[in-house]
């Protein structure tokens, strides 16, 4: 009886005891206690988490180092090759772009017949201006005949061979070109220069010609055919005891960036220079 009443006892003081543990740490009293017994164990499972951490990035970082290196290899071969693409396609736009333009000056102006041309060289002497076209004899090209854009007057054939050949541009020194102003019944001479300038000539000093007005060809002198668009005038100058007034033209083709060109295949030159008669 005595063992089990011992027994009994050390039940009812064990249950008393917890009871009031849970108490104690329910209330929040144990809460000092149990930190400054749990901080010790958070502190070694931090540090041992970090050394874990670092220890496994320092196994593992030299591969993944090398996967990204690769991928960044394969990445920049890929953007170099669509940098590529993208100009080729920027390239072919323009070039088609570029024969849908002449295509709808040929549209426009049907009276005459086309020689689709590509300019293949350009003259590199400052004083010069001509270029290089990639048809010749073969293709029915022969001298003197016009060149023009989709914008308007390029200049005529100056020298052919089989497969190519030069045009002089009307903004050479040694190229005139009989005009007329669209706004005025005005015909005067358009005349190239050394530095690639145009100007009008032997235009009467009673004669009105405004900033803006549109150039045309006349027709007159045989070497061009008419009503084809050169260019607007900038500016006129009158000297003292001059004859004539000048004036200075801004060509509506821009001859450092032709690509293609079209060369009037039925307009027939004709050279009236025996008939004018010498000074």
């Amino acid at each position: 009886m005595k063992f089990l009443s011992s027994k009994n006892t050390q039940t009812i003081v064990i249950i008393v005891v917890v009871a009031g543990l849970l108490f104690l740490a329910l209330s929040g009293y144990l809460t000092p206690l149990f930190n400054l017994s749990l901080n010790p164990l958070v502190s070694f499972q931090r540090w041992l988490s970090v050394r874990y951490l670092s220890a496994r990035d320092f196994l593992t970082t030299p591969s993944d180092v090398v996967q990204l290196r690769e991928q960044n290899a394969i990445l920049d071969s890929q953007v170099t090759q669509l940098q590529t693409q993208l100009i080729e396609m920027e390239e072919r736009l323009g070039e088609a772009q570029v024969c849908f333009a002449l295509l709808d000056f040929g549209r426009t102006n049907p009276q005459y017949d086309y020689i689709a041309a590509t300019v293949i060289g350009r003259e590199i002497s400052p004083f010069l201006q001509y270029i290089i076209i990639d048809k010749g004899t073969e293709n029915g090209v022969r001298y003197g005949m016009p060149v023009v854009t989709q914008q308007g007057l390029v200049g005529r054939i100056d020298a052919v061979i089989a497969r190519a050949s030069r045009v002089k541009l009307i903004t050479d020194s040694t190229s005139v070109v009989n005009i007329r102003l669209q706004s005025a019944a005005l015909e005067a001479q358009l005349i190239g220069s050394l530095t690639g300038d145009l100007s009008l000539d032997m235009i009467p000093l009673d004669e009105t010609v405004e900033p803006g007005d549109v150039v045309l060809t006349s027709g007159l002198g045989g070497n061009y055919p008419p009503n084809i668009f050169v260019g607007q005038v900038l500016s006129t100058q009158q000297r003292e005891n001059a004859l004539f007034q000048t004036a200075s033209v801004q060509p509506i083709v821009n001859f450092e960036s032709i690509n293609a060109v079209l060369v009037i295949d039925n307009f027939e030159a004709i050279n009236i220079s025996p008939l004018i008669p010498e000074p």
